[in-house]
């Protein structure tokens, strides 16, 4: 799984990040992307929604998101 690291990324960079990101092209496959930005877990949620992708959302420290994205 490919990790992003967009840890002090604001929007609209992760999102840009991501339709960047060749891992999604396939059936099942998954990208990890790491925001501190509560606003990007909204636009990713968003942008997921449009693009049919399935989300699951972490927060496994205060503050940090892990946001795993697979393409279904």
């Amino acid at each position: 799984m490919l990790e992003l690291n967009c840890l002090g990324d604001m929007c609209p960079v992760p999102i840009l990040k991501l339709k960047q990101c060749e891992q999604l092209k396939q059936k099942g496959e998954q990208v990890m992307l790491i925001t501190d930005h509560s606003c990007v877990l909204e636009s990713i949620t968003e942008y997921c929604k449009k693009k049919q992708l399935h989300i699951s959302i972490v927060e496994p420290m205060n503050g940090i998101w892990e946001i795993t994205i697979e393409k279904m």
